[in-house]
């Protein structure tokens, strides 16, 4: 009798330690400090960067964590991104570091173990910087018309994809990119059959850009690169996407997978010198 109850007392212990483990992870987010970075080169500038900042200074308010913005790449130091569990660059495009000594101290966040968030345009960011265009995932090449279109959740089991909807009808910008990198964990997909085909020169762009895959296209993913971790999301265009929940809510989901992957900064693991060092061996 005693040994039954002493095994029925232990299988609890262990379902509230694992209960607790659980919440734990979860609470990871609250109490972080993040860096959101909105700085654009030469070229076009979304207008829904105002509203990207809003929203995640709004989530941070509301889940507890710290939002510090800035739009100088004089940011970019160890001194100070020591300060952040990750670096949210929401819609930023083409060139935005100054020097490559601020793009080596990226690199060595990066090493160290630091996290990403890429919003939207980010793809289109540093793109020729062949390290940086591997570790958003690929590199920005063309998007087809503003429109509605269906987004589909190919991971369903994956942390970042908490109540986001299993097939998202939503008016946005179907991004395609080149340069792809086998890391790429894909979480999200576009339906390339929902997209308007009526007007043929798009139809053609479509046809083009979607290279070698068939009816689904990356369009949310993350990964594990070079000592740290990745999530993007290619959604987001109109400046009013910020204000609805469920896209607030896929963001928070990117950002809390984000602060529950970190593990702290260890630049003994950093390695770079220059920009464009070979990967880690």
């Amino acid at each position: 009798m005693r040994k039954h109850v002493f095994q029925a007392g232990l299988s609890i212990l262990c379902c509230l330690l694992l209960v607790s483990a659980v919440f734990a992870q979860t609470d990871k987010l609250k109490g972080s400090r993040v860096l959101v970075y909105t700085k654009n080169g030469k070229g076009y500038v979304h207008d829904n960067i105002a509203s990207a900042v809003d929203a995640v200074k709004v989530l941070g308010k509301t889940h507890g964590f710290l939002v510090d913005v800035a739009d100088t790449s004089l940011v970019f130091t160890e001194a100070n991104l020591r300060k952040y569990k990750m670096l949210i660059f929401t819609s930023t495009n083409n060139d935005v570091f100054a020097t490559d000594e601020e793009r080596v101290a990226f690199r060595r966040y990066i090493e160290a173990g630091g996290g990403f968030v890429g919003v939207h345009s980010v793809t289109g960011t540093e793109r020729n910087w062949h390290w940086f265009k591997m570790m958003i995932g690929e590199t920005f090449s063309w998007h087809a018309k503003y429109q509605r279109f269906t987004v589909r959740k190919i991971d369903p089991s994956h942390p970042s994809m908490k109540d986001v909807p299993a097939e998202w009808s939503r008016e946005d910008e179907c991004y395609f990119g080149k340069e792809l990198y086998p890391g790429m964990r894909v979480l999200m997909a576009h339906q390339l059959s929902s997209l308007n085909r009526e007007d043929k020169a798009q139809a053609d762009l479509i046809q083009k850009n979607q290279g070698q895959y068939a009816d689904y296209y990356p369009a949310v993913w993350w990964q594990p690169f070079e000592g740290g971790n990745v999530w993007v999301t290619t959604l987001g265009h109109h400046k009013d996407s910020y204000k609805e929940p469920v896209y607030r809510n896929h963001l928070l989901q990117g950002i809390r997978f984000m602060a529950n992957q970190f593990k702290g900064l260890d630049y003994a693991k950093a390695q770079a010198t220059t920009k464009d060092d070979p990967l880690k061996k």
